[in-house]
């Protein structure tokens, strides 16, 4: 069977955000249950015992919350860190956790959060408002890997120690995405021995966190494994089951072949999978798999340019590319059922997404049109050429989802058709990281999560980490001027913008849409997915 969570509200999440920012203190309520419970009907009283054992494609090569991005690795580092606040997948309405309540100053600047009381992190020391305050003066020194955490961070001056449990954050102008960067994995908070690592030291051992599970041992390349946090009592409050966790541990086996997770899976041996592969619904539904599926919120999957290239020079040529990709085949052939194909920059789950769909139609004739424009002519075996230089790219991208290769070669056959040689070079994730940074690429394929659109700061603006080198514009002030916005009016349409110029200037060319799409035991009951389609494993127990 399928299992299909309803889908964000987005005019509502977006409002429910930026509501919570001016009405200045969060609510003690309970709040509704995530999307997403899978598995079995969940008919009886949870049990409790027992281990889940989940199948991911890759492994990051770091174990640090604070340093990872790809979904394969925050599906378990997450588990480990709580967060100041959490935010419900149906209203995008930002929620309490760590901090009870919380205050924000008019222009935006300042958020005082009230902590609660008793909560440690698991070797014992409290989570209190010097560890707020040691975090967050410790992740914008980390590394490229925190790129996302030192994005939300821009602009901090420091956290004031009120008291104990009352800690004032500053920044230096308006921050206000910076409530809804408050719940993600990237902000989770950890403790002081965790701080005093190297960044290095942090992805290879792993850190400490208050979160209801601990990591226990990791073998990189193979497996990442947890158990419950024992006495834990301090969850989201989003979270129905208000103690320790259900299960005892968690075992999160690597398998880079997307037919070995499903057989895996079919023949017992995990508990779930992560990365469902199209051509693998119809045989896991048969044997009484749950098929889980939402759309991730954030940057929609892209081939992002290497802006720096002399051959992106000349707009007509990214135009070109932009037109030569046909996102619907690409959809319909590769990609799980329900995926959509990118319609903007933004998945349409993002808060203040706009429907860019006229500017990203497939059009082969005008791509061709806009390369003979710049100069570029059909060679001999159809590849176009220009002053003696083949037009050919190598696009760097790692396997942490089933559908990456299959959509890569589909891209490569539509823009060979236009004329453009593609070619493709599989890496390890922090390959790639080192690739962007030191600019060894002619195009990325990925996409990053978020439920805030001020993920278009982190990514595209040029004083920032710029790994797609675009060009000082005007893109920059208005990205800049939307993180600082508080006003909901003037914020959507500084977004609206921003969206538009990337898009127009095709300084990266949209595809598709992430549809994260799992596959669960019917054994297992109430794996959840949280706000940024990730995994939540609190409240899930197995039969």
């Amino acid at each position: 069977m399928r299992s299909r969570p309803t889908r964000w509200a987005v005019a509502v999440a977006a409002v429910a955000v930026s509501s919570t920012l001016l009405a200045a203190c969060g609510s003690d309520g309970d709040g509704d249950s995530p999307a997403g419970g899978a598995g079995g009907a969940a008919s009886a009283a949870p049990k409790r015992g027992g281990t889940l054992t989940f199948a991911v494609g890759s492994d990051s090569a770091c174990v640090d919350p604070q340093q990872v991005g790809s979904n394969d690795t925050v599906y378990s580092m997450r588990q480990t860190v709580d967060s100041l606040t959490d935010q419900d997948p149906e209203s995008g309405e930002i929620v309490p956790w760590l901090a009870e309540k919380w205050e924000i100053s008019p222009d935006a600047k300042t958020f005082t959060f009230h902590l609660r009381a008793g909560v440690t992190f698991s070797d014992g020391t409290p989570l209190n408002a010097q560890a707020v305050k040691d975090n967050f003066d410790t992740i914008p020194n980390l590394g490229a890997l925190a790129s996302l955490g030192r994005g939300y961070l821009t602009g901090y001056v420091g956290t004031k120690v009120v008291d104990d449990l009352t800690a004032e954050v500053s920044f230096s102008q308006p921050n206000a995405q910076f409530l809804q960067a408050t719940s993600t994995f990237s902000l989770g908070l950890l403790s002081s021995a965790s701080l005093q690592k190297t960044p290095q030291e942090r992805c290879a051992d792993g850190v400490i966190g208050s979160g209801p599970f601990v990591l226990s041992k990791y073998v990189q390349g193979q497996s990442i494994s947890l158990t419950k946090r024992a006495g834990y009592a301090w969850g989201s409050s989003l979270w129905e089951n208000k103690g320790e966790a259900y299960l005892d541990a968690v075992e999160f086996k690597v398998i880079p072949e997307a037919g070995v997770r499903t057989s895996s899976l079919q023949s017992g041996q995990v508990d779930a999978i992560g990365a469902v592969a199209q051509s693998d619904e119809a045989a896991l539904e048969g044997s009484g798999v749950t098929l889980q599926a939402r759309a991730n919120p954030g940057v929609v999957f892209n081939l992002s340019l290497n802006n720096s290239r002399p051959i992106f020079a000349d707009p007509k040529v990214r135009q070109a590319l932009l037109l030569g990709v046909d996102r619907q085949e690409i959809v319909d052939t590769v990609f799980p059922t329900g995926t959509k194909p990118a319609t903007s920059i933004l998945a349409h789950t993002t808060p203040y997404y706009t429907d860019l769909s006229a500017d990203l139609t497939f059009d082969k004739a005008r791509a061709g049109t806009l390369l003979d424009e710049a100069g570029w002519r059909p060679g001999s075996d159809g590849i176009r050429e220009k002053d003696g230089q083949r037009l050919s790219l190598r696009v760097v991208w790692f396997a942490n989802a089933a559908t990456n290769q299959p959509a890569l070669e589909l891209i490569q056959q539509q823009l060979k058709a236009i004329g453009v040689e593609i070619e493709l070079a599989q890496l390890q994730i922090a390959q790639v990281t080192a690739a962007l940074q030191a600019g060894e690429f002619d195009a990325a394929w990925g996409n990053v999560t978020r439920a805030d659109p001020d993920i278009l700061r982190s990514q595209f603006l040029t004083t920032g980490t710029n790994f797609y080198k675009l060009p000082a514009s005007e893109l920059d002030a208005v990205l800049t001027n939307q993180a600082a916005e508080p006003d909901t009016t003037k914020r959507a349409a500084l977004v609206e913008q921003a969206q538009g110029l990337v898009v127009d200037n095709a300084y990266v060319i949209p595809v598709v849409e992430l549809e994260t799409e799992l596959g669960v035991s019917n054994k297992v009951h109430d794996l959840q997915f949280e706000a940024s389609s990730r995994i939540q494993l609190h409240n899930t127990w197995k039969e």
